[in-house]
């Protein structure tokens, strides 16, 4: 018997012919993780919450991407770890056994920030990096001091780094997300981080009247 093809997070998937275009998948997986990560409440954390909040937005039926949610949610999230139950509502209507069990809502794991710092936009990677970071081991904190300076002075920067680093998960490129590691990304042949690398080493090796003549090119041109 064949097997069942394994789920894959979809968050960085775009169409072969619109490179910029994100598929329908990856747009519906940003969505579930945007929701689960912005604590609302538990009734809209249940996969018929989510559907109902992205149709909302949508304009169409929540019935209509429902299955789309509940696949998303349970052979995709749940399964890879980035989400999890965090508790059950109880409910009025239905079968007894179902109103005794309650309905699931659902939580963002510490794997789950991890994603949604990397496709949550650059205004929110402050409070992202808090979060993850206040969950974080020893080594991992490593990166803290850095990377929350790089967010103030690089937030661009800083956003393409998480960026990169899911999205060579996605990829298969990284085969874990966790312990969160950057030395990861070495393995990965990426020419914008490699230019990146060279400009900020070469500009540590400028004097002080080169920095300021560098600085005055690069606002030139960018």
């Amino acid at each position: 018997m064949k097997s069942k093809p394994k789920g894959k997070l979809a968050v960085f998937d775009t169409f072969k012919t619109k490179n910029q275009d994100l598929t329908g998948e990856a747009k519906r997986q940003r969505s579930i993780i945007t929701i689960l990560g912005n604590n609302v409440n538990p009734a809209e954390r249940t996969r018929t919450g989510i559907s109902q909040k992205i149709a909302k937005k949508q304009e169409i039926s929540w019935k209509n991407i429902y299955s789309g949610i509940f696949r998303d949610l349970d052979e995709i999230l749940l399964p890879m770890g980035i989400a999890e139950e965090a508790g059950r509502l109880p409910l009025k209507r239905g079968p007894k056994a179902l109103q005794e069990k309650g309905v699931p809502y659902y939580q963002l794991t510490k794997k789950g920030v991890l994603v949604g710092s990397a496709i949550n936009g650059i205004e929110n990677m402050p409070s992202q990096l808090k979060k993850f970071f206040a969950e974080s081991n020893p080594k991992e904190k490593e990166f803290e001091k850095i990377l929350t300076k790089f967010m103030t002075t690089s937030p661009t920067f800083t956003y393409s780094i998480f960026q990169k680093y899911v999205k060579a998960f996605c990829e298969d490129k990284i085969k874990e997300l966790l312990p969160f590691d950057l030395s990861k990304l070495q393995d990965v042949s990426d020419e914008n981080l490699i230019i990146q690398k060279e400009i900020v080493l070469a500009f540590g090796k400028l004097s002080v009247q080169e920095k300021k003549e560098a600085t005055v090119f690069l606002e030139k041109i960018a």
